[in-house]
């Protein structure tokens, strides 16, 4: 059972590195070509940064290989035998957040890698070193605190339940339920500064475009996101009458009144859809298969781990699969979200009147001129990873002349890295 367990997150690992290999050869290909959305110059930026990024991502999957037979090997059998204490609750949650805490920490040279070379190197990064530790260490102790409680919740009902997988399941998916709630709230007392929404022409424009689906919200807000990075965002969080919606200050900076209301037409189209839910019931699913796995693993593998039984390493092996369930899930999400979005976007055009798709349209071009995205991706990639079409099949569908992508990247299998 043990060697099938390894066999898997090394076909895992391997399907990953060559879809990696597959995009960054696609790129390099296409860069060379006709610029497409974007002027030549900032169409190969935009491909040298998708090629950077995908090659910091194969070392880091190449990376999580290593730590994951690390802790299979001897890792999590040395965590049980160093970590003593007298209550067997304290015991388990001191070994999975100890599991949770040397993850993080071992991965912190790639987030800063990312953050301070290859952000910066590429105009994103506008957070100083001194930021960045501190909302480092705030995510650290917040998962530490709530991680711990979390650990405490699922280690009762493992004791106390024989299904215990299912009722672990509903814990967690109300868990899930909860982050969103409070997401908004959290993300404002510890990281961004919100403020309401000054302008009042934009502000009683976006209320009459929440009303006309029914959006309730406690307010229009601004994140100071410009503090950290350069990228164009906007999100909705919350549920019920806690829903907030929020606009990077960035987005405000870079859009025009009618391109800023049809972004947030589109994302009121996922509302009015019902996308929100979909999602959740989505991820649902794939949590339920994860609990429904792991709560019915043989008894062989521990036998073959050299380990005893324990709530703490049932919990540590679901953590150490999560990426592997979640990228088996990733093309079925995605292909319900690549439906959501072209959904989104007809609605959004529609909430903008006339020239709403025009205007819908503009924005697209400007967040990938901003956030300086390859409007290209190799097919494979696009199965695994992408939750939103390519962006020259949304614009397609708006009803826009985007020119055609050159018939020689059909298929192209182009490995040069």
């Amino acid at each position: 059972m043990l060697m099938t367990i390894v066999s898997v997150y090394t076909l895992y690992v391997l399907i990953s590195i060559y879809t990696s290999v597959m995009q960054i050869g696609y790129i390099n290909t296409a860069k060379r070509k006709k610029a497409i959305l974007l002027d030549a110059e900032k169409f190969v930026t935009a491909g040298n940064y998708a090629v950077a990024k995908e090659k910091l991502t194969m070392v880091s999957t190449f990376f999580e290989y290593i730590v994951f037979v690390a802790w299979m090997g001897f890792g999590i059998s040395l965590l049980q035998q160093n970590i003593f204490l007298e209550n067997d609750a304290l015991q388990n949650i001191a070994i999975v957040m100890s599991f949770l805490v040397i993850g993080s920490v071992i991965s912190l040279p790639f987030g800063y890698y990312e953050k301070f070379v290859l952000d910066e190197a590429f105009g994103f990064n506008k957070s100083s070193l001194g930021l960045w530790i501190k909302d480092t260490v705030i995510s650290f102790a917040m998962t530490l605190f709530f991680g711990s409680l979390v650990v405490w919740g699922i280690y009762t009902i493992i004791l106390n339940f024989d299904l215990w997988w299912l009722w672990s399941f509903v814990f967690i998916f109300a868990v899930v339920i909860l982050i969103n709630m409070l997401y908004p709230a959290f993300r404002a007392m510890f990281f961004d500064k919100l403020t309401p929404l000054e302008n009042e022409e934009l502000d009683g424009e976006i209320k009459s475009l929440m009303d006309k689906t029914g959006f309730v919200s406690s307010g229009v807000f601004i994140s100071d996101a410009s503090k950290r990075d350069a990228r164009l965002n906007a999100y909705f969080g919350g549920f019920g009458k806690a829903k907030r919606v929020v606009l990077f200050d960035t987005l405000i900076e870079k859009l025009t009144t009618r391109e800023l209301l049809a972004v947030l037409g589109h994302e009121l189209g996922h509302f009015a859809h019902g996308d929100i839910y979909k999602n959740i019931a989505l991820v649902g699913s794939m949590l339920l298969v994860m609990f429904a796995i792991f709560g019915n693993l043989p008894e062989s593998l521990y036998l073959e781990l050299g380990m005893n039984e324990s709530p703490a390493l049932v919990m540590i092996l679901l953590l150490l699969f999560m990426p592997v369930l979640g990228f088996l899930m990733m093309p079925i999400m995605g292909i319900v979200s690549r439906h959501n979005e072209y959904e989104a976007d007809k609605m959004g055009s529609e909430l903008g009147g006339q020239g709403g798709a025009i205007e819908l349209a503009n924005a697209l071009q400007k967040l990938v001129t901003e956030n300086k995205s390859f409007p290209l991706s190799h097919p494979l990639y696009i199965f695994f990873h992408y939750t939103h079409p390519p962006v020259i099949e949304r614009l397609k569908a708006l009803g826009m002349d985007v020119g055609e992508v050159e018939s020689s990247l059909e298929g192209s299998w182009n490995q040069d890295i």
